[in-house]
């Protein structure tokens, strides 16, 4: 059976918080199976019969919105695109103190999203680079000092994304390998 990793937004921030183990029995609920989860911020690794993420993602934002009562936007990955996002190196120069994110989107950003993503949150503290579903931001020095908005970059984008440390993206990527 296929093996998944679901990447889930508003899990354990804003007040809202989930317990992993119900994450795990909603999952087993829906059928999937080797249900488990790495760190308590909405990182699910699955097993389904599915060929695709697509309707995956759809029916596991409907069941978690029923269950936990407010929108869930859920991203899926194969362990194959996951391990490609980890491997990926949009900034060969990137420094010790350097943070790198990876930011799961619904779909492909076009070449004017790039721009106006750089445009408005680029700078000393920000770069940007997209590639495919996925957008990866290199921070330079403290959070504080950075331009970069989550809601602002919804809106700027027309959807919903969920952001990850690529250390948490590698561990993920090293447990839903075959």
């Amino acid at each position: 059976m296929p093996r998944f990793v679901a990447l889930l937004r508003a899990i354990n921030v804003g007040g809202h918080t989930v317990r992993m183990a119900e994450l795990v029995t909603q999952f087993e609920t829906l059928g999937f199976t080797a249900v488990s989860t790495y760190i308590a911020s909405g990182n699910v690794l699955f097993a389904a019969s599915a060929r695709t993420a697509t309707p995956l993602e759809r029916r596991i934002a409907a069941a978690l919105e029923a269950s936990l009562g407010y929108a869930v936007a859920t991203f899926v990955r194969t362990p194959s695109e996951l391990e490609a996002i980890a491997a990926h190196r949009p900034f060969p120069d990137l420094a010790p103190t350097d943070a790198l994110y990876v930011g799961f989107l619904s779909r492909a950003l076009t070449a004017a999203d790039a721009d106006r993503i750089t445009a408005s949150f680029g700078g000393p503290s920000d770069e940007f680079a997209v590639e495919g579903r996925e957008i990866f931001w290199r921070r330079r020095g403290r959070v504080s000092e950075s331009d970069f908005s989550l809601k602002r970059f919804e809106t700027m984008i027309g959807g919903n994304a969920t952001f990850r440390s690529i250390t948490t993206v590698r561990a993920l990527a090293a447990r839903a390998a075959p």
